[in-house]
């Protein structure tokens, strides 16, 4: 695994992170807070998580009574479908199974599931975990593993993120719940941005657009300057750090319910902590499309009634009940919304939401990233 960031590993097919036990956990307990019987009775599906790697199979197992869960499933990939570098060994787990088989481990998935006290101690933990080889490799988009979704109420999981947009089509086909790890960019997909904007998606209640550290396989290649930041943040060894994760959910949690605080625009002009703002007489405006343009979200505007451009990190203060979404920028048209009218090159073409977005710095234009059109409500 050569590349450390989500772009890269999307690119690069490197889809082996491992997410640690307290993000799970953290955000997990933020729908709890929102409904402490969220997952009571409920069947909670783990694609492409074998419990020798995946804490997300260690909270659910270790919470299985806590949580009133009916049912945990983890499903795991084979070997050779994540094409490893080094021959696979089989751990001491599968090897002392009973099940175990020489001709299978290496090319099949497994699946683990807990829903009985397997062992007689009177409580259901990881212990009671019960596997066998599945008939294929694991894949989700395979028939098995479709059947699995199809019975569960929740997918919870951090899935391959060279098939992030293809997984979450899964998922909302089958119409599940559910809460995923992704790119922050993946707002900007045309496969995920109608499900935001129709507010069937939105962010989860942490990590979004912060450090999160991710465990990795032995021997893979790590960016040094990340897997240091990853022990600032005491993880120290197969670790990376990753900057623009964050969770996509279905799940409702209170905190996308908070009202962001706001500041009048005249307050904004007088007193903002950004340079790009303070002191200015006004918020540029973009001369093809009736908006303006705010380039931080804790400077939008209390008293403005019309439509802002605002980054895509404004998701992360998003409150549905304060503001509405109309559309967002495309930083793959050629396309703009300019903020100057263009004097000294041809203007290129431009279709109101879909465009990218662009500032005049003295005689330059410089693309901006993509921007989130919104509206108070």
């Amino acid at each position: 695994m050569a590349n450390t960031n989500l772009k890269e590993a999307k690119a690069a097919k490197n889809d082996e992170f491992y997410t640690q036990f307290h993000d799970i956990e953290i955000e997990m307990n933020a729908y709890l807070e929102y409904d402490p019987d969220v997952f009571r009775g409920k069947t909670v599906l783990l694609p492409c998580d074998d419990p020798e790697w995946s804490n997300f199979t260690r909270y659910f197992a270790a919470k299985f009574d806590e949580l009133g869960l009916k049912k945990l499933i983890s499903t795991s990939y084979a070997p050779d479908s994540k094409k490893y570098k080094t021959p696979y060994q089989p751990s001491l787990f599968e090897k002392e199974a009973p099940q175990f088989d020489p001709s299978k481990a290496q090319v099949k998935g497994k699946i683990f599931i807990l829903e009985r006290d397997k062992s007689g101690d009177g409580r259901i933990n990881i212990d009671d975990l019960e596997w066998k080889y599945m008939d294929g490799d694991g894949d989700f988009r395979s028939k098995e593993v479709t059947e699995l979704r199809n019975e569960a109420d929740f997918i919870i999981t951090n899935p391959p993120f060279s098939l992030f947009r293809e997984f979450l089509a899964w998922i909302v086909e089958a119409g599940k719940k559910f809460a995923v790890i992704g790119n922050m960019n993946a707002i900007t997909y045309k496969e995920v941005f109608p499900l935001i904007k129709d507010n069937k998606v939105w962010l989860g209640a942490t990590g979004n657009g912060n450090d999160m550290v991710f465990g990795v396989p032995d021997g893979a290649k790590v960016d040094e300057k990340d897997k240091a930041k990853a022990a600032r943040l005491g993880y120290v060894g197969n670790y990376t750090r990753l900057g623009n994760s964050c969770w996509f959910t279905s799940i409702e949690h209170g905190r996308r319910h908070e009202p962001l605080p706001l500041m009048s625009m005249a307050d904004n002009l007088r007193f903002s902590k950004h340079k790009e703002l303070k002191g200015k007489a006004a918020y540029d405006r973009y001369d093809n499309y009736d908006a303006i343009e705010v380039p931080f979200t804790d400077a939008i505007p209390s008293d403005y009634e019309g439509v802002m451009g605002v980054p895509i990190s404004f998701l992360i203060k998003y409150c549905p009940e304060q503001f509405e979404i109309l559309g967002i920028t495309d930083r793959q048209n050629t396309s703009c919304l300019r903020t100057k009218k263009y004097t000294d090159m041809d203007s290129p073409k431009y279709n109101d939401l879909n465009a990218r977005s662009v500032i005049k710095v003295g005689e330059k234009y410089i693309p901006m990233y993509a921007r989130l059109l919104i509206r108070k409500l």
